[in-house]
């Protein structure tokens, strides 16, 4: 997640290449919202160029990835790219509850987020990956501003995933210190690997990330929907969220009028799929080589035109 930039609404004036612009139920801009974090940005733009060529007006509003829901809800936002099984499932369901927002299908990618470590820390705590090996070396990820407590460097405050209360539910002697982009994440991750620094961090997949670092991710109890709800399941019977993160789905969610408004728009929100392989690619083309999202989100598209078209028709 990394690379933030605020995109401008763009309106199809003359007929597009499918020559679909007549057939268009609404020229009212559906908006697309875009949060902090590069893979996000690309799946939406891919969406929002394939709307355009089939003639629709599109609009990308910056968004707060869970906030987003209130505006779904009231339609002041159309449709949301990536919902992930892994931090957004409960602000997904309760807001698809209501019959405002639908869901719209999987987006092909699978997610997991998790607590990372690069691979030389299992030198100074060699019980790794077992969540219980923490505490007998916390002290070797602490950092000054956290000693005597270990540091967890997750992400942006904005993306949830309960580590505060997953720490004090399975008494961890760590602090979460937030990064404050995913950006600055994956440049503390970037030079602490460079020096064998001591790091224990929020990594996720699809990503560059896992494939770039030797590494792997912290085993905590597995996740299960009454961990996080009720608890007395688990290991602490007095606190929730005593698991895991889930893994699963990328979804994509909408405003329950887009399928009324703009029913081919929606058939190709739906129909739109893209794997991990592909999206970490992509990811790595922006972070790692310096492209525009714009580039790759074109040669993406001129190699898969048979995949999006698809979509459209």
């Amino acid at each position: 997640m990394k690379t933030t930039r605020i995109l401008t609404a763009g309106v199809l004036t003359a007929l597009s290449v499918t020559g679909a612009l007549a057939e268009v139920e609404s020229l009212d801009p559906i908006r697309l919202t875009t949060h902090d974090w590069t893979g996000q940005i690309i799946t939406t733009t891919i969406m929002g160029d394939v709307l355009k060529s089939a003639g629709y007006n599109v609009e990308y509003v910056q968004a707060d990835y869970l906030a987003q829901f209130a505006g779904l809800k009231t339609g002041d936002l159309d449709v949301a790219m990536e919902i992930w099984e892994t931090t957004g499932r409960e602000a997904m369901d309760e807001a698809i509850a209501t019959g405002k927002v639908v869901n719209m299908g999987e987006s092909g990618m699978i997610a997991r987020e998790e607590w990372w470590y690069p691979a030389y820390m299992e030198e100074v705590c060699p019980g790794l990956p077992d969540w219980q090996a923490l505490n007998e070396c916390a002290a070797e990820f602490a950092t000054p501003e956290t000693a005597p407590l270990g540091r967890y460097l997750g992400g942006p405050v904005t993306w949830g995933g309960f580590d505060e209360e997953r720490i004090e539910a399975l008494g961890l002697d760590f602090e979460v210190v937030h990064a404050g982009t995913d950006a600055a994440l994956f440049a503390e991750l970037e030079s602490a690997y460079q020096r064998k620094a001591p790091i224990i961090l929020w990594l996720y997949e699809p990503h560059w990330a896992p494939a770039k670092f030797e590494g792997k991710f912290i085993e905590f109890p597995p996740y299960s929907a009454e961990c996080y709800n009720d608890p007395s399941v688990g290991l602490n019977p007095d606190a929730a969220y005593d698991c895991g993160k889930p893994m699963g789905p990328i979804w994509k969610v909408a405003w329950a009028g887009v399928e009324d408004k703009w029913p081919g728009a929606a058939k190709a929100i739906k129909a739109f799929s893209i794997s991990n392989d592909d999206m970490g690619a992509m990811v790595a083309k922006v972070d790692l080589d310096g492209q525009s999202v714009d580039d790759v989100v074109a040669e993406w598209m001129a190699a898969h035109e048979d995949t999006w078209k698809s979509w459209i028709q």
